[in-house]
């Protein structure tokens, strides 16, 4: 047996990770575990251009790939992603708690992109249903200016014995938010502590809305679609409007109610009785003698 424990397959780590997993959540510990089908970690542009980015940490090149085995064998089996933070559990011939720290992106480095990103909007369209074009994501996703951390801006941690700055643990944590970045990839702005929105609320809305451009948009519509309080000109003539419509419907609540007046009198003079009436009523007696 060497230091390191006794070597383990690839399938038998899959196994023990299920098991690591089904033993977790029978105590009640919710885990989010990173599963990949077949051997592409990544497969939308988020994830992949996420890994890609993780290539250009030179001085971690040697650690890397043993990451990548371990993510592709289920050995993440939690990872959660919030401001700032990576956390994970991985399977090995334990199971390691890893905490990765990430610096907030710089307000003057943000501000940028979105003005960036805001010059390559130019489809009403893409606006509305919140989809940016590849450029547009290219720039988010650019590796020295873009939203993904540098080398510097990691600072990791685990409970394994291996004293190096980046074990195959942290490594796999790294692929394993890769993946991750497939099926949610707003998680990438709350890693860097910014809101999406603002590559919508920033845009200017008036150059969709010249004279020369068919594909005009209220602002009432972007307010629906993205919650955005848009200010506009009252329209005076809207007003003047529901001012004769609110007399008129005032007036027909009087006309309405002398109508149920006047029919509540006549009602009663009905049910009331004939004064100085010399015939008795239909169907009464006489009187016996």
């Amino acid at each position: 047996m060497s230091f390191w424990g006794p070597y383990i397959s690839q399938a038998e780590r899959k196994k023990q990770a299920k098991k690591k997993v089904t033993v977790l959540q029978k105590k009640g510990i919710q885990v989010d575990p990173v599963v990949i089908e077949g051997r592409a970690i990544a497969k939308t542009f988020w994830g992949k251009s996420w890994c890609d980015n993780l290539e250009n940490y030179s001085d971690y090149e040697n650690r890397l790939p043993r990451g990548r085995t371990y993510v592709r064998n289920g050995s993440v089996i939690d990872l959660k992603i919030t401001a700032g933070k990576l956390l994970s559990l991985v399977s090995g011939s334990d199971i390691y708690k890893v905490q990765i720290d990430i610096k907030p992106i710089q307000h003057a480095r943000w501000d940028s992109l979105v003005q960036n990103c805001n010059k390559k909007i130019t489809s009403v369209f893409e606006l509305l249903q919140g989809k940016f074009s590849k450029s547009v994501m290219e720039i988010v996703t650019e590796k020295k200016n873009g939203l993904f951390p540098l080398q510097n801006d990691l600072k990791f941690s685990c409970s394994c014995l291996d004293f190096a700055s980046m074990c195959k643990h942290v490594a796999a944590t790294l692929y394993g938010a890769g993946a991750r970045l497939d099926e949610k990839p707003d998680l990438l702005f709350i890693l860097r502590g910014v809101d999406s929105n603002d590559l919508i609320t920033s845009v200017d809305v008036n150059k969709f809305t010249n004279k020369s451009n068919n594909s005009k948009i209220k602002s009432e519509d972007i307010s629906k679609l993205f919650n955005i309080d848009l200010e506009e000109k009252k329209d005076t003539k809207i007003k003047n409007k529901k001012e004769p419509q609110e007399k008129s419907r005032k007036n027909n609540e009087k006309k309405l109610s002398k109508k149920k007046s006047i029919i509540k009198k006549e009602s009663l003079k009905k049910t009331m009785p004939r004064k100085n009436s010399k015939k008795n009523p239909a169907g009464l007696m006489k009187k016996s003698k």
